[in-house]
């Protein structure tokens, strides 16, 4: 029998186009088609700026760059990608956010359709830019495959306002989303179009399941990142995160736990929480929030005061802040299965989060999962850590181990070995 070809759809370059590359390297891929790309059509000329004259944004465009697949089955909307960011960036209300992503959704499902969907005998969409490929793709008998990367909108929301209510002026009050219900429509439409729904983590399961939705389409497949590795001062490879001698240097004992959070700052991922974390461990531990930064003034002012505010960094950049922290810390409220926290482990760091983030770590293996919201929970993990440096070197240890079950080369086992046997079932 022969495989199933996909055609992929994917907005941005989420888990740095990992589905596109594992499909592509297993010969599953038919093509790949997605809203901008560094390696297609003009963005190609940024590769022409010297590498020290490079801003910032420059950088991050040409991180949009699949490694692994063919550039011949790419097809990039790059003029459709610069108007979605523009939009993005000029919208200023809820409801206005919310219209950019609608239109997005909508109008790349449009341009994909127009592209064709070829011979393929399945599609591979991400949710709120998958409906009408879906529709399609299901009218025409193939296999129709839709991941939901985040806990569904209609769960989002509520937690959101949730939140704002106990934290007034840390986001600026916008007013209503008048579009908020269109998205869920549109969101919760998908899953009816879907044959099968690829969730990260169980917390996505059951949210869907809290809805009311079709959990029994749902399968969950954990993500998978490449692990990092680095050369110490004398040039030898070693384990990142852990010593060549399995010790930490003397002087990294004595000085003050390092604890790092990367994401976007705000109230999704838990921000007030670090902040108050901080507060109580002021002396014992220092803390660094690497991302942009979506509060207030007055809001972010808190933070500098007892905290380090990095704002967003390239991609290229992020390894060296994980190599700087002893700890990672993810306290977040809505996730679908955050890939820092996978990263995190991959340097050797002992993970605290929470069942929201959607992470694959294991209580008091790995790090630990404190629930939601308890910043005292949260603390009393850190404070162990600050003052057990076996128990902390033991997780340290434990962590690049799990890390090695969550490789991209495991993702791709799980991803392929789904796909292949959702059509199996679909034929019999």
């Amino acid at each position: 029998m022969d495989q199933t070809q996909f055609i992929v759809a994917q907005l941005g370059a989420r888990m740095h186009y990992a589905v596109p590359r594992v499909l592509s390297e297993a010969a599953l891929l038919e093509r790949f088609y997605t809203d901008f790309c560094a390696s297609k059509g003009w963005p190609r000329l940024l590769h022409l700026v010297p590498n020290s004259m490079r801003p910032d944004s420059v950088r991050r465009l040409l991180d949009r760059s699949p490694k692994g697949v063919d550039p011949a089955r790419i097809v990039a909307f790059n003029a459709f990608g610069r108007e979605y960011a523009r939009r993005r960036r000029s919208a200023t209300t809820p409801t206005g956010q919310t219209a950019s992503y609608l239109w997005a959704g909508r109008e790349f499902c449009r341009l994909v359709l127009e592209g064709g969907l070829d011979a393929a005998l399945g599609v591979y969409c991400f949710n709120s830019a998958a409906l009408e490929i879906l529709q399609r793709a299901r009218l025409e008998g193939r296999q129709t495959v839709l991941e939901q990367i985040i806990a569904p909108k209609r769960i989002e929301r509520q937690i959101l306002m949730e939140e704002a209510n106990s934290f007034t002026g840390w986001e600026t009050a916008q007013g209503r989303d008048a579009l908020a219900d269109d998205f869920i429509a549109r969101e919760e439409a998908e899953w009816a179009a879907a044959d099968t729904i690829l969730c990260g983590s169980q917390f996505v399961v059951d949210s869907i399941r809290q809805l009311g939705g079709p959990v029994e389409k749902c399968v969950v497949v954990p993500y998978g990142v490449e692990l990092p590795g680095h050369r110490g001062e004398d040039g030898r490879q070693m384990a990142v995160g852990v010593a060549e001698d399995g010790k930490q240097k003397a002087e990294d004992r004595r000085r003050p736990l390092r604890v790092l959070t990367v994401g976007a700052v705000g109230l999704r991922k838990g921000s007030p929480y670090v902040l108050e974390a901080a507060k109580q461990l002021k002396g014992q531990a220092v803390f660094r929030m690497v991302g942009s930064i979506a509060v207030t003034r007055e809001a972010e002012t808190k933070l500098r005061e007892h905290l380090e505010l990095t704002g967003a960094v390239p991609r290229s950049e992020i390894a060296k802040h994980f190599l700087w922290a002893d700890v990672f810390l993810l306290p977040s409220l809505c996730e679908g299965s955050a890939t820092v926290t996978y990263e995190a482990l991959g340097y050797g760091l002992p993970v605290v989060c929470t069942p929201n983030t959607g992470s694959v770590v294991r209580d008091g293996v790995e790090g630990f999962i404190v629930p939601a919201r308890d910043v005292n929970a949260m603390v009393e993990r850190l404070q162990t850590l600050a003052q057990d440096y076996s128990l902390l070197k033991q997780l340290r240890l434990d962590a690049r181990m799990r890390a090695e079950e969550y490789t991209l080369a495991e993702y791709s086992h799980r991803v392929v070995g789904t796909l292949q046997g959702q059509s199996r079932n679909s034929e019999s």
